[in-house]
Parts: C-alpha cells; structure tokens; sequence
C-alpha cells in the first residue's frame, strides 16, 4: 500500500492552485477536470455532485500528489487550528523560510507563530507555521542558517 494524493477542498480551486503553483513550486500535473454523473454521486455519496478537479505535482514528487476540488454545493466552516482534530498540515522543505513566508502573505496567506528552532546547537531545525489564502495550514521547514537573524 501506498500514499496515492491529498486533497484540499477549496473555495476557489483555480486561485488556490495557482497559489501551490506559483509559492509552493508545485506543477500542474494534467489539466482541470468537471467531475460529475451518476458514479461521482455514487462514490462520494453526494447526489448530482459537480467537481472541479485540479491535480498538482510537489517539488521534487512524483507521488503521492496535490489534489484540489472545488464542488459546485459546498459547507463552509470555520479556519482550522493547528492542534484540532483531522487534517493538520501540509509540510515544505526549504531554503529559505523567511523568503517563503514573505511570499505566502503576499499571495495571500498568513504566517501563525514565530519562525522557531527545534533542533540542535550543532544541527538547527528551523520551522514556522502559516496558511494558505483559504486558510489551510502549512508546516515550513529549513535546516542550516538561522532564518531569524
């Protein structure tokens, strides 16, 4: 068995994936999708269900991929917290977090937190929590130099 994508419903699935694609270096791996009929119905268990369906590559990943819905019926709820049940976070490896992060609030994202150390004197580990623009956590990690100073 094997990890096979991750899903994010979106409230906007095209600017939420032009924000994984152009922040998080992700890459389209086909072109958008409906997804709709009886079987759809069926297999989410949502009748007449219309989905838009975006598939992204990580950097560096073939798989397990990123995959956004939008669905034409929705229910909003509320931002996630970093320490409430389900889903947590997605997490990117990086150079760079400060650069990064500056990138996710001009996208539209926030930063939660302070950029923080979790390693070692002589192995730092930097990371730092943000959002995405619909409000989906986001774990940055970076090793080396410290991103604070």
């Amino acid at each position: 068995m094997k990890l096979a994508h991750i899903n994010l419903v979106a409230r906007d699935a095209y600017a939420l994936a032009a924000f994984y694609v152009n922040v998080l270096e992700c890459e389209c791996l086909r072109e958008p999708r409906m997804l709709t009929g009886e079987k759809v119905g069926i297999g989410n268990g949502i009748a007449n269900s219309e989905i838009c369906s975006i598939w992204l590559k990580f950097p560096a990943l073939d798989r397990p991929f990123l995959e956004i819905h939008q669905h034409k019926v929705m229910h909003d709820r509320g931002q996630p917290r970093v320490n409430e049940p389900g889903f947590g976070h997605l997490s990117f490896q990086m150079e760079d977090i400060r650069a990064v992060l500056s990138e996710i609030i001009r996208a539209g994202g926030s930063q939660i937190g302070e950029i923080t150390d979790f390693g070692t004197k002589d192995q730092p580990y930097f990371i730092a929590y943000a959002r995405d623009p619909e409000g989906n956590i986001l774990e940055l990690e970076q090793t080396g130099d410290d991103p604070r100073t």
